[in-house]
Parts: structure tokens; sequence; C-alpha cells
């Protein structure tokens, strides 16, 4: 029973460590963001708001976002056009760059 137990455990953190982005193939997708997400002080004008920058965000935070915009569960015209544009790699690739990003 044991040894089933750590086969599981071991399996688990295997696959949660196989689960991230990977950081190189995430700069060339985020490189679009950076229109507007890399300019200080930018603001969109469809609505009308302050641009985040997103360089140095939490990886979960960026995938969660991602997936609301993909999803529709957060409202932005051209964010949820780029979000439904990128698949669950791609998603997870973006987060890594961008978290790893000053």
């Amino acid at each position: 029973m044991f040894r089933l137990t750590l086969s599981v455990l071991a399996l688990a953190l295997a696959t949660a460590a196989h689960a991230g982005g990977n950081p190189e193939a995430g700069k060339k997708r985020a490189y679009t963001c950076t229109g507007c997400h890399g300019i200080p002080g930018y603001k969109n004008t469809y609505p009308m708001y302050s641009v985040p920058r997103i360089a140095g965000q939490s990886e979960s935070y960026l995938v969660n976002a991602l997936n609301a915009y993909r999803t529709g569960e957060r409202k932005h015209p051209t964010m949820a056009a780029q979000a439904r544009s990128f698949s669950d790699q791609d998603i997870a690739d973006i987060a890594a760059y961008l978290a790893s990003a000053k």
C-alpha cells in the first residue's frame, strides 16, 4: 500500500512539474501583447481604461485571466479575440514568459 501511495504521489508531482508553460515559446506568442501592455501609461479607448502592465504578474493569474477572456467571463473585445486564438498550451507558454519578464 505504501508503494502504491508513493507511486501515485510521484506521478502527480511529475505531472504538475510539466504542467507549466515554456517561456521561450511564450516570448514569441506574447509579442503582440507588448503593443498595449508594454507601453507605460497607455490608455485603451474602447472601453476607456488604463492598460495594466502584465510583465512580472504571477503565472497563475495570467492563465486565469486569459482563460476568463476566452470564455467570456471577462469582457473586453480585443482581449477576448486574442484569448480565443490561443490554445491551452499557448496560454501556459505566454503566462510562463510574462511571469518571468521584468
